[in-house]
């Protein structure tokens, strides 16, 4: 099963606007998804950069973006919703090594972002400051549907 994730930011695959990158105000884009099935109990959301540090020659995937026991009622997040998050919601670890969402800054060229949701069949409880590799494995068995939204920025400076 699918869920569609979409922005009112940027299109699917287009650029994300500078305003939600490290070149504006940093805060996370608008976000909203549908088609999650009636049984989801809560939602997990991981942003990554799999380009990272030279698209050319890429070396590693980047986090900017680690959330989980979003409550199965929340269908969206509204522009900087990392520093306003619905009740309930906990925060993973990013590359930055903190809480919170790290918005685009590639050091050279475009990059992709991946918006990867996932339905889960459990809320996983506070898990502590877990990485994106500890969430996979803890959401492991309990995915019942997943969506994703590329957007790509290239800094302009």
């Amino acid at each position: 099963m699918s869920i569609t994730i979409t922005s009112s930011a940027f299109a699917p695959n287009a650029e994300i606007p500078s305003k939600y990158t490290c070149e504006g105000d940093d805060a996370s884009p608008p976000l909203a998804w549908t088609g999650a099935p009636s049984n989801t109990k809560s939602f997990a959301l991981i942003v990554d950069d799999p380009d990272a540090p030279d698209p050319k020659a890429p070396k590693m995937t980047y986090v900017h973006w680690v959330l989980y026991d979003i409550p199965a009622a929340v269908t969206s997040f509204d522009k900087g919703a990392s520093t306003h998050l619905p009740s309930g919601v906990r925060e993973g670890i990013n590359d930055w090594r903190r809480t919170g969402w790290g918005g685009p800054c590639p050091p050279i060229g475009r990059h992709r972002y991946f918006f990867k949701l996932y339905a889960l069949g459990a809320t996983l409880g506070d898990l502590g400051s877990l990485t994106k590799p500890a969430l996979e494995r803890a959401m492991k068995g309990h995915i019942l549907a997943q969506g994703e939204l590329v957007g790509t920025y290239q800094k302009r400076k």
